[in-house]
């Protein structure tokens, strides 16, 4: 049975990280830091990582740690649903990414650890698409209710309309695109940063999506679906409210965002969240810098198990 949520999950351990210049263009909720600070951000995000990881893990998730490879430099590595995604029947999608530093990301050998612990039928790469800048970032891009076969899309120039198209035709996806804003007008440079959608509600900054139509069409889709819509201020998607994601173990759903984003929440917001999951929250305040937080670092895991 296809189930919204996944009870396992891969992150990759940063061996270097900092806010990463080439993605600084398009990405306003990064920070810029001087890079005589970045030894001193490695080590801070390291441990932020390992303690996320150990948080997970006491939450009853199962969390596959790869390292990081020490060359090429990937200031990025540590979110991985950028370039790849898993599936139900068994297939894994490789994404084209817009920044060349972040295209080093993609390594075989991690398909390759999945391999032992999970059914792998075929790697469908679309990769290729970088040659004519058409990028589509992965689970960055995409917010996928697996079971009602919906891909919500916020268009960027990291999500692009056509290979949008291409994922939901080879996938089975109905795309529901639209565009949205941050605070300063710019485009939302990933979906899943304004909007999180869980087994029976969704989080999701309506008020970033500037277009009428767009905006009353992304809730009534939501809604038709059966999910209780948490409708988050913009200044909430700042903070990364939005970049959640819903999780479980045996005992039920959890939804795993970070300490910024949670603390956030009103009181009403909280209540309603808290009638479909557990709230698991991650502190992560050097890893924010770069521009994403807890859903950001975590590639779903659902592939069936050998």
């Amino acid at each position: 049975m296809i189930q919204q949520s996944a009870n396992a999950v891969l992150m990759i351990r940063p061996h270097r990280f900092y806010p990463n210049p080439e993605t600084a263009e398009d990405n306003a909720f990064q920070q810029a830091v001087s890079t005589e600070k970045w030894a001193d951000l490695t080590a801070a995000a390291q441990q932020e990582f390992d303690d996320a990881v150990n948080r997970l893990r006491n939450a009853g998730v199962t969390v596959h740690v790869v390292e990081d490879t020490a060359t090429p430099e990937k200031p990025d590595a540590v979110f991985p649903n950028n370039w790849f995604s898993t599936h139900h029947d068994g297939r894994v999608a490789l994404y084209p990414m817009h920044s060349a530093a972040r295209r080093t990301e993609r390594r075989r050998d991690v398909i390759d650890h999945l391999r032992k612990h999970y059914r792998v039928t075929d790697v469908v790469d679309y990769s290729a698409r970088e040659r004519q800048a058409e990028c589509l970032e992965g689970t960055g891009s995409l917010v996928l209710d697996h079971v009602n076969r919906i891909a919500y899309a916020s268009l960027s120039q990291r999500t692009h309309p056509e290979v949008l198209k291409q994922f939901c035709h080879d996938f089975g996806y109905e795309p529901v695109v639209f565009r949205s804003e941050s605070e300063g007008g710019q485009p939302i440079y990933h979906t899943n940063v304004m909007m999180c959608v869980g087994s029976e509600f969704a989080l999701v900054g309506l008020e970033t999506i500037a277009d009428e139509h767009e905006r009353t069409g992304v809730r009534d889709r939501l809604e038709a679906t059966g999910k209780e819509v948490v409708d988050l201020t913009p200044s909430q998607i700042a903070n990364f409210a939005g970049n959640a994601i819903e999780l479980h173990n045996e005992e039920g759903k959890l939804l795993v965002l970070s300490g910024r984003g949670a603390s956030t929440l009103s009181d009403q917001q909280r209540a309603v969240i808290e009638r479909h999951a557990l709230l698991v929250q991650l502190s992560l305040p050097t890893i924010e810098l770069a521009g994403g937080s807890a859903r950001c670092m975590m590639a779903t895991i659902h592939l069936p198990a050998l």
